[in-house]
């Protein structure tokens, strides 16, 4: 039987590099052979904890945005045959039960999941192959491809938030999803105001489309700070959590206007409680969203801002590395000094091109 390298996550911080078995496409099933995979906050998240209560449970192959080519095709399969580019997004919902039939297929109750991206194959389950693998135009870049998964997070939160052109909206958090935050709103008109913590991140921020950036080291009251930059300082029209923490939680109700949304999109640990002021909330009108994955509508509407070059891929690759450094690539992401922009490091398992 043929072995392939794996990443395969064992719990805390317990990645290790492994040879196992390339598995085989069944009916319906693709294999493809990874060509680039993107580290990711929910992996590092993932990593951090040991476990994510919907999508994996240790011991398991690790990661989950991707781009490649399929190698092998299952029985049955018509809209894909060997030596395609695709990009397999990690899930896909069954189309058939309550919240489905009610337009909230991120809330699947049975949404299928698949990982093992930090990989050399990776076997593409046939709901996911029929719904939700799309074909790579030949002038994209697998890396850039591989953005699609987490840009359609972001695009069904901004959805759901109601963004619109003219509007003035606080993104708090600068890491890679709330840098595309930013640089979603801003390609679509809405104006952005960055709340980071580290310096490397105003930077991020501002090439991202942030027009103002609060620095939180910077500042005595981060709130006043960023209130101070919305429209005669009556709050953002919108405020997008993004960084999953009690505070942030808390800051993102008091950044937002009367009669404004707040979307939690950053998922904090089970358990985790925050205080709010009931009174602000009832009397200042307020919404309260949260945002959780994405849907095959979402994923084609991040796929064609990848594919449109409307949206800046390139900048969010700031590392290349192969498989066998993924180890220690997570080891080093649990400790950043903040003294280099680091976005997103594209993993090559066929080895880092020239």
């Amino acid at each position: 039987m043929a072995e392939m390298t794996a990443a395969v996550l064992y719990g805390k911080q317990d990645l290790r590099l492994e040879q196992v078995a390339v598995p085989r496409p069944a009916d319906g099933e693709l294999l493809v052979r990874v060509a680039a995979a993107l580290t990711c906050g929910t992996d590092l998240k993932v990593y951090r904890r040991g476990y994510h209560a919907r999508m994996l449970k240790p011991p398991i192959r690790f990661g989950h945005e991707l781009a490649g080519v399929v190698e092998e095709v299952g029985a049955g399969v018509t809209k894909f045959r060997k030596g395609d580019r695709v990009v397999a997004l990690n899930s896909a919902p069954c189309d058939a039960c309550f919240f489905c039939t009610h337009g909230q297929q991120n809330l699947c109750e049975d949404l299928l999941f698949n990982n093992g991206a930090y990989a050399e194959f990776i076997r593409v389950p046939a709901r996911i192959v029929e719904k939700n693998t799309l074909l790579i135009p030949d002038d994209v870049l697998f890396e850039h491809a591989a953005l699609t998964e987490p840009l359609a997070c972001v695009v069904r939160g901004l959805e759901e938030s109601g963004a619109k052109a003219g509007d003035t909206m606080i993104v708090i958090g600068a890491g890679p999803i709330g840098l595309m935050f930013m640089h979603v709103a801003e390609i679509h008109g809405v104006n952005v105001i960055a709340v980071v913590k580290r310096e490397d991140q105003i930077a991020a921020a501002k090439l991202f489309g942030a027009s103002s950036v609060v620095q939180i080291s910077a500042v005595d009251d981060v709130v006043a700070a960023a209130r101070a930059l919305t429209p005669q300082g009556r709050g953002a029209d919108i405020v997008i959590e993004a960084v999953a923490t009690p505070a942030t939680w808390e800051w993102a109700v008091d950044m937002v206007r009367k009669g404004g949304v707040v979307n939690f999109f950053g998922g904090p640990p089970s358990g985790t409680k925050v205080q709010l002021d009931t009174n602000r909330l009832h009397y200042g009108d307020i919404t309260l969203k949260a945002s959780f994955h994405h849907t095959p509508a979402t994923c084609r509407t991040a796929f064609e801002l990848v594919t449109s070059r409307r949206f800046k891929c390139a900048d969010y690759i700031t590392g290349r590395a192969g498989l066998s450094d993924v180890p220690a690539i997570f080891a080093r992401m649990l400790d950043r000094s903040g003294s280099t922009r680091e976005i997103k490091t594209a993993v090559f398992p066929a080895g880092v091109p020239k």
